[in-house]
């Protein structure tokens, strides 16, 4: 599993100011970035991955070509009863908004080149592409799938299939003064795979709203602040009950919520 999804050093883009819809990033030299968070909880396209950890990663790039590391390091639940880290690898090219990248996931759960079939979880490769329109109009499209690793299900004749696991999002951060940003998100899967445990096929996965605050402590250096509320239509009980907090068990919760502090180098 992953965060976010890591895009051309991300602490550099965050302290861009607003501008018009013709912004698109001109051809620049070496760039490079570093953030690190502390978060209440790990949510992920929709899933509640892990209780309170910390998340944190760099990037280098250079001319449009990137490659960043991100890790998380945390426990499963809030009854910290499992350490359960995770690494992941991307790199792709950025340019006039569009991110094309393949990211490759580690879990420790496995050997690091191990790509077979683990019923609770593996490495992954997947392939994305994201294109946001402008920061004068932070509107931003992603398309995810998985194409090696951990991904199948068992067919009717007792064969190993494998899901692609496809996640669609679109997602818009509205800016505010004072370096106040609010929006959210809506995340789809539009066929049978690992966000719905390969049951069914279409599902909406993933609704969430964000507040961010922003604060520059030098040119290079800032802080951030985030609120995330999330909801998972899929998993939402006809009677409300994976609605409530279960501290010993919130992978089954279909909402969830996370508070982010975390600081970013550019």
């Amino acid at each position: 599993m992953i965060g976010a999804l890591p895009f051309l050093c991300n602490a550099q883009e965050e302290s861009v100011a607003s501008r018009y819809l013709d912004d698109y990033s001109q051809h620049v030299g070496f760039t490079y970035g570093a953030n690190a968070t502390l978060n209440t909880a790990y949510l992920w396209r929709g899933i509640y991955a892990g209780s309170m950890n910390i998340q944190g990663g760099g990037c280098v790039g250079y001319g449009g070509l990137y490659a960043d590391v991100w890790v998380n390091l945390g426990t499963d639940t809030w009854a910290f009863s499992k350490f359960q880290p995770e690494v992941d690898f991307t790199f792709g090219f950025a340019r006039w908004g569009l991110d094309v990248n393949v990211l490759f996931v580690h879990s420790f759960m496995c050997p690091f080149f191990d790509f077979g079939y683990h019923p609770g979880g593996g490495n992954a490769i997947e392939l994305r592409a994201a294109y946001t329109v402008s920061s004068k109009l932070p509107l931003s499209f992603l398309w995810s799938t998985r194409v090696g690793g951990s991904d199948a299900y068992i067919g009717t004749a007792g064969d190993t299939l494998r899901a692609y696991s496809t996640y669609i999002e679109l997602s818009y951060m509205h800016p505010l003064p004072y370096d106040i940003s609010v929006g959210g998100c809506i995340g789809v899967t539009p066929w049978r795979s690992l966000y719905t445990s390969y049951q069914g096929r279409f599902a909406v996965q993933n609704v969430e709203v964000r507040a961010r605050k922003l604060w520059g402590l030098t040119e290079h250096c800032g802080l951030k602040l985030q609120g995330t509320l999330s909801i998972n239509p899929h998993l939402l009980a006809d009677d409300l009950s994976s609605a409530q907090w279960h501290p010993l068990n919130p992978g089954g919760q279909s909402v969830n919520a996370n508070i982010a502090l975390g600081v970013f180098l550019k």
